[in-house]
């Protein structure tokens, strides 16, 4: 059994504890609101340039003139899973999904006789150094903890397309957490290179209008397609950071409950110690004014 001093040390250990885990809650919760809302803010213009590139490349017949990010390297073997995650830790199981989904999808590639290789977008994404220890491509870092930027998108992005041009990969996926609410947040994957195009973006639906390009649209998409891939990476990068938020808000919330049901528990446990050795000292002291 625990000597008091000892319960009493550990107490007050858990109650430090809890401050803590109670100060980066609210920290957590602060910097949520104004993380939820740029990633609120940035998926229209995403999805709208997702649209625009998906009907632009239903117009244009692939061929070896057109821009690699639309045709592609014209195989399917190999792919790169690009797996965004934070810097830091102490955000629930927020990491651990991302990767637990890339891992999914690597292997169902690799059941596919692909081969797969691994871009890391985040310090927390290194555990896959542990299940793929010689499949690590590149370690990217996202500028520590301050506030997203589109440079890192930017950045990013550049890095990826010139290893598709220089012929690493054939196929690059994007895993990140897309932000739904403070409480859940969905691991999501996506195609960003070459450019995914829907199999009914050419069919006709709504009000269909003819338009006119100038340039033609090959010469836009030439434009666009590296625009598409870094506002594809910062949206996914303003998605995590809500994410990360919210879990860390949630998984501080668990923890300072947590601290405070062990410290009902050690108190509990003090008491009873303190009672035991209350009542052995006055058991000796009748025992020995009994014994004179």
């Amino acid at each position: 059994m625990a000597s008091l001093k000892a319960l009493k040390i550990r107490i007050g250990s858990v109650k430090s504890t809890q401050k803590i885990t109670k100060a980066m809650k609210m920290v957590a919760a602060a910097k949520l609101r104004r993380a939820q809302e740029a990633a609120v803010a940035g998926r229209p213009y995403a999805e709208r340039l997702e649209q625009v590139m998906a009907s632009l490349a239903s117009k244009v017949s692939v061929s070896e003139s057109s821009p690699k990010l639309l045709a592609g390297t014209g195989k399917d073997q190999v792919h790169l899973i690009v797996v965004a995650t934070s810097e830091r830790g102490l955000a629930g199981a927020f990491n651990t999904n991302i990767v637990r989904a890339a891992r999914k999808q690597a292997e169902a590639l690799e059941a596919a006789g692909k081969t797969v290789h691994f871009y890391l977008a985040g310090k927390k994404g290194r555990v896959l150094r542990r299940f793929y220890p010689t499949q690590i491509v590149a370690d990217y870092e996202l500028g520590g903890i301050k506030r997203v930027g589109f440079g890192d998108a930017q950045g990013l992005a550049q890095d990826l397309i010139g290893r598709f041009e220089a012929g690493e990969f054939d196929v690059a996926h994007l895993f990140y957490a897309k932000f739904v609410s403070a409480l859940v947040q969905e691991p999501t994957g996506m195609q960003i290179i070459p450019v995914a195009i829907p199999k009914d973006a050419a069919a006709p639906g709504g009000n269909v209008a003819a338009v006119e390009y100038e340039p033609d649209e090959e010469a836009i998409l030439a434009d666009l397609l590296p625009r598409n891939v870094a506002i594809q990476i910062f949206r996914a990068m303003l998605e995590n950071a809500a994410s990360e938020q919210g879990s860390r808000m949630n998984a501080m919330e668990n923890a300072t409950k947590n601290a405070g049901d062990m410290i009902n528990r050690l108190s509990i446990q003090y008491n009873r110690t303190r009672q035991a050795a209350i009542t052995t000292e006055l058991v000796e002291i009748i025992s020995g004014a009994e014994a004179l």
